[in-house]
């Protein structure tokens, strides 16, 4: 991860400042695959779903419609085997596979970190093909010097589905004490695609609340609380299931042209306790972290299922000579619930018990060298509804370099071997059987931990305001699990604990200057199961990617007026079963705000401009003839006006 490690005391009385470690700069990391979505970045693209979040990005890549089925992708692997945590606070996955895994308003977003494999032992376990780290605002990223007072309000509008979208934040501190109220609502109609089809179930129905608080002492222990509810609810997307029961497919724009609306709801509630030391003396710079978050999913009669982790970290940062220690230990227990009526029994919860110990060095050895290694250790506890318990262990190491060739040329290189563990089943499907008139509770059996081997080498150049660079990558994830059905095997085809790979290369070109940036981005990402491209409906592995370039630009032509825009082009991919036809996507936008009224912001925002009808690549069932896929918003005008107080 990028991180940047402040000037701090090494010894309370022989007091010695220590520089950023260079392998954790931007430029460093970005070679590494781990990619820092800026919030200049995100005030650039003005993201309204997750989607947005992403514009432009190429290694990382969001499916479409409404928030509810949104789901993320790095290098065409599925979030699911990521690690993915937001203000560090551990995330569960969704509850049904139709849907996506972690819902999120971004209107409070900070920045976004990617790691894509080379994930450090500190960022948490699980981390098989990377992590995803949010991190959204608090009452002092927004708050001006000298005020102890401020807010802002938003109201837009887009013309595709007559979307309003309202939000208010109010925030303030006094005498170490600080606080943030913020809400966001978002509704519209269904939106049409490019080809002038109207989009059943895509209507924007979003809520969203965050209260957190915070006490810092003249000493620097900061104690912080968060709660975040987001709720995205309406009619989806559905199909009969037996003339009286519905489930709910959002992802798809039909299956079998019997597509109806059905309500659904999909809930995300997060509580967070966070301790940390701003201000360390000696080698103690700790922080401790508790949260508890809940995914729920109401997808009428069938598709019901509730996600929960409660997890924890302890751990501190050691100032040691030329680098930094981070060490601790972590913890979660995770669960998965059946709440739907299609159930067999009355015990329908799986339970999945973490604890890890863990060590991450970052160090400079001389002026030409900085290291990034680190270990960590897992033992965990699965517990099914049939009373069985399974145990397993594992160890992962990760290794990461910089090393300066010349004035203007860098070489990075890294590797990861990464234990995940094992996968909680599908909520929703827990002792349920599609289609089977007696239903019968699950026997669990072959169940397996998996393991994930990483690599990635590259090479950087920077010269004045330009900069390149380009990568190889390769991830490797053995004993993949199905997670459908209680024995893990997919009985359509057979498979069981497959491997997944994706590999390719990443490359950019920036521009940067005092008025703005324009940066070109390109991956290839190879993305197959067991030797053959992946398809577009497997779920909780991956998707076909093939090659995708990315633009973003933004620049401040006078005083006050910025321009810029994004666009995705995806060429044909003929590597599987299917061809995937490719497309090209671009987006405009500008934002004026008034010398004479600086609190004030008038944006315009033109979201793909030249009406294309297109599926993005991420999509399901973009490869299966039963499936008429979910076609993306055509042309979308978009205003707003914020004013900040």
């Amino acid at each position: 991860m990028a991180v940047i490690y402040p000037m701090t005391p090494i010894l309370a009385q022989n007091t010695i400042e220590l520089d950023a470690i260079r392998v954790e700069s931007q430029a460093a990391q970005g070679l590494l695959g781990n990619a820092e979505i800026s919030e200049e970045d995100l005030e650039d693209r003005n993201p309204q779903t997750m989607t947005d979040v992403f514009d432009g990005q190429t290694a990382v890549t969001a499916s479409g419609g409404a928030p509810i089925a949104q789901k993320v992708f790095v290098h065409g692997v599925e979030e699911s085997m990521l690690n993915v945590t937001i203000d560090g606070a551990r995330q569960n996955k969704s509850a049904f596979h139709h849907t996506g895994n972690v819902l999120i308003d971004p209107t409070l977003l900070k920045q976004v970190e990617v790691t894509s494999g080379l994930a450090p032992a500190d960022s948490g376990p699980g981390a098989l093909a990377g992590s995803i780290a949010y991190e959204t605002k608090d009452a002092r990223d927004l708050l001006e010097p000298g005020k102890t007072f401020g807010g802002s309000a938003t109201l837009g509008y887009a013309d595709n589905g007559d979307t309003f979208r309202r939000s208010l934040t109010l925030f303030g501190a006094q005498g170490g004490f600080e606080y943030l109220l913020s809400g966001t609502r978002s509704n519209g109609d269904n939106y049409e695609d490019g080809a002038g089809s109207v989009l059943l179930g895509t209507g924007a129905d979003l809520d969203n609340l965050v209260a957190k608080f915070a006490y810092t002492t003249d000493t620097g222990k900061r104690l912080e609380f968060s709660a975040d509810h987001t709720k995205d609810a309406g009619p989806r997307a559905g199909q009969t299931r037996d003339g009286v029961n519905f489930y709910i497919r959002p992802d798809f724009a039909d299956v079998g042209g019997d597509v109806v609306e059905v309500y659904a709801e999909s809930i995300r509630r997060s509580y967070t306790f966070t301790y940390t030391d701003e201000a360390p003396d000696g080698i103690w710079a700790p922080t401790v972290q508790l949260t508890y978050n809940e995914q729920e999913l109401d997808g009428d009669q069938v598709t019901k299922g509730l996600n929960t982790s409660l997890s924890g970290t302890i751990k501190n940062d050691f100032m040691l000579g030329s680098g930094v220690l981070t060490a601790g230990l972590d913890f979660f227990r995770d669960t998965a619930e059946a709440t739907g009526a299609v159930t067999a029994g009355t015990d329908s919860k799986e339970t999945l018990e973490n604890i890890g110990v863990f060590a991450q060095m970052r160090q400079d050895i001389g002026s030409r060298v900085s290291l990034s290694y680190g270990l960590r250790a897992d033992l965990q506890r699965f517990s099914t509804p049939d009373g069985q318990t399974f145990k397993d262990g594992g160890v992962s190491v990760n290794f990461a370099a910089d090393v300066v060739l010349t004035d203007r040329l860098t070489l990075n290189i890294g590797a990861a071997s990464v234990w995940g563990g094992y996968e909680l089943s599908e909520a929703s499907l827990i002792n349920s059987s599609s289609g089977a008139s007696v239903l019968a509770p699950w026997a669990y059996s072959n169940i397996r931990s998996s393991r994930a081997n990483n690599a990635r080498i590259g090479l950087r150049y920077d010269t004045g305001p330009w900069s390149a660079s380009a990568a190889l990558f390769y991830t490797e994830i053995k004993d993949a699990p199905y997670l459908f059905t209680p024995d893990r095997t997919d009985s359509s085809t057979g498979t069981s604990y497959p491997t997944i790979t994706t590999k390719g290369v990443d490359a950019s070109v920036r521009y940067s200057s005092g008025a703005g940036y324009i940066q070109a981005n390109y991956t290839y990402a190879d993305v197959q199961l067991d030797g053959a491209q992946i398809g577009s409906t497997s779920y909780y592995w991956g998707r076909p990617m093939g090659h995708l370039f990315g633009l973003t630009a933004a620049f401040e032509v006078t005083p006050g007026l910025t321009l810029g825009g994004t666009a995705e082009i995806a060429l044909d991919n003929n590597d599987g079963a299917v061809a995937l036809p490719g497309y090209e996507v671009v987006n405009l936008f500008a934002s004026y705000k008034p010398r004479q009224f600086d609190n004030l912001e008038l944006r315009l925002d033109v979201r793909n401009v030249f009406d294309e009808t297109y599926s993005k690549r991420s999509a399901d069932g973009i490869d299966f003839s039963r499936v008429t896929p979910l076609t993306e918003p055509g042309r979308t005008i978009a205003v707003s006006l914020t004013t900040r107080f």
